[in-house]
C-alpha cells in the first residue's frame, strides 16, 4: 500500500489535511472513508488501514478543524456538522471520487457521515455509526459539557489535562495501565489537537443546530446499508444509539422493504472502539463491507 499526506485549500482558503492509501495492483479500487473522534487525528486509524487495502480497498482520512494540520476557521463558533460534511464534499470532489464503499465514522466522525448520507444522498454505499451522541446537550435540556472544558483548556493553555481526562474517559485506566504503548501512541498524537481545534468542534457538538434525530431518515434513505456499533463501556450510549438505528433503518426501508440495520455491542470496548476493541471491529466491519 502507498499513502500520500497532502492538503487542500477549502472554498474559505483553510487548510484540509487529509492522507489517501492506495493499493498499487488495485488502480481503481473502491474507497472507504475513515472519520475521527473529537481531539484524534487521522494518524488514529494507522493500525485499521492495513486491514482495510489487504482486501483491495483504498482508505481515506481526513482531520477535522484544527486537529493535526487541519485550520480553524476565523470564527470558532462557525464550525458546524454542516459545514465539515460541505469539508468532505469538497475533498472528494477535490479528488475526483463520485462514490465511497463505505463512510466509517466514530463519534463526531459517525455524526458528520449522518449529516453529509442527507445531504449528499447516494454517494455512500455503507455507512457505519460507531459511538455517537444524537443531539448537542441543549437539545435534550442536558448540562452542556463542552463549554467547561473548552474553558478549562484555555485557563491551562494546553491540551495537555484536556488529552489525560478524555483517554481516561474513553478507555478507563484499567486498560491504559494494560496497553501502555497504545495508550502512549493515542495520547502523542491527541496532543496534536490544539486549543482552537477543540474549541471549533466543540461548538458544533453544543450548537442546537447539532441534531441527527430529524436526519437519521434521510440518511438512511441515502445510503444502501448501514451498520451501528458502539463500545459496552460507552457510558449509555448502547441504549441511546437504538433510536437512531431503528431510524436509518426506516429511511432504508423506504427503497427496500426487507432492509434491516445491525447494531453489534463491542464487548470491553469504550468510546473509540476501534483502539480497545481492535479485533471485534475489524472481523465486524470487514464482514459488513464483505
Amino acid at each position: 500500500m502507498t499513502t500520500t499526506v497532502s492538503s487542500l485549500s477549502l472554498p474559505s482558503s483553510r487548510i484540509l489535511s487529509y492522507a489517501l492509501t492506495t493499493v498499487p495492483s488495485s488502480p481503481n479500487a473502491p474507497v472507504v472513508l475513515l472519520s475521527n473522534s473529537l481531539c484524534a487525528q487521522f494518524t488514529s486509524w494507522d493500525r485499521v488501514v492495513p486491514m482495510l487495502t489487504s482486501r483491495d480497498l483504498c482508505v481515506l482520512r481526513y482531520d477535522q478543524p484544527g486537529h493535526g494540520a487541519s485550520a480553524v476557521p476565523e470564527d470558532l463558533s462557525s464550525t458546524t456538522f454542516d459545514t465539515m460534511a460541505d469539508d468532505v464534499r469538497e475533498l472528494l470532489n477535490h479528488l475526483s471520487i463520485s462514490r465511497l464503499r463505505a463512510w466509517i465514522g466514530v463519534s463526531m466522525g459517525a455524526a458528520t457521515g449522518i449529516v453529509f448520507a442527507a445531504k449528499h444522498p447516494h454517494i455512500i454505499q455503507k455507512l457505519v455509526i460507531c459511538d455517537t451522541i444524537s443531539c448537542s446537550p441543549v437539545n435534550i435540556g442536558a448540562d452542556n459539557v463542552f463549554g467547561p472544558r473548552v474553558a478549562a483548556a484555555r485557563k491551562a493553555g494546553s491540551m495537555d489535562e484536556t488529552i489525560d481526562a478524555t483517554l481516561e474517559r474513553w478507555f478507563g485506566r484499567p486498560w491504559i495501565d494494560a496497553n501502555l504503548d497504545e495508550a502512549r501512541r493515542m495520547r502523542e498524537l491527541m496532543l496534536g489537537t490544539s486549543i482552537d481545534g477543540f474549541e471549533a468542534c466543540c461548538a458544533a457538538l453544543q450548537s442546537k443546530t447539532f441534531d441527527l434525530r430529524p436526519l437519521a431518515i434521510g440518511a438512511g434513505s441515502g445510503v444502501d446499508e448501514a451498520l451501528f456499533l458502539v463500545g459496552e463501556k460507552d457510558a449509555n450510549l448502547p441504549e441511546t444509539m437504538q433510536q437512531l438505528r431503528k431510524d436509518v433503518e426506516l429511511g432504508l426501508r423506504k427503497k427496500h422493504a426487507d432492509a434491516s440495520v445491525d447494531f453489534h455491542i463491542i464487548k470491553n470496548a469504550g468510546h473509540v472502539c476501534y483502539v480497545d476493541g481492535y479485533d471485534e471491529f475489524i472481523a465486524t466491519v470487514t464482514q459488513f463491507l464483505g
